[in-house]
């Protein structure tokens, strides 16, 4: 069922500039020596979290079907499927503040 979801590229056409911008340099801390792991950019952000959800949806159908023929047992699906919710809930909610983030910019006056 979820399989259809084959990937998510709307967010791989987004890309940031390379050299420009405050994530350009590598800043390295003070006697520690080695470098700070810099953010990635917002569509990387939203790309990896996407895929995340969809992985999580997959492994609770995975074992869902595995419960279904008597191979897992009833913790690891309510555990599966737990988890999965709440990966979707988070989903959702970042949805719902990224459109009305754009409905906003999108009313105000030039």
């Amino acid at each position: 069922m979820i399989d259809a979801i084959q990937s998510v590229g709307a967010f791989s056409a987004i890309k940031e500039t390379e050299g420009a911008g405050p994530n350009s340099a590598s800043p390295v801390m003070p006697g520690a020596g080695t470098a700070v792991p810099q953010a990635g950019s917002f569509a990387e952000v939203l790309g990896n979290m996407t895929t995340d959800a969809i992985r999580s949806m997959k492994s609770a159908e995975g074992v869902s079907l595995q419960a279904i023929r008597g191979e897992a047992n009833t913790r690891e699906v309510v555990d599966a499927v737990m988890s999965a919710e709440q990966s979707l809930q988070t989903a959702i909610a970042i949805r719902d503040k990224v459109v009305t983030a754009y409905l906003e910019i999108a009313r105000m006056q030039i």
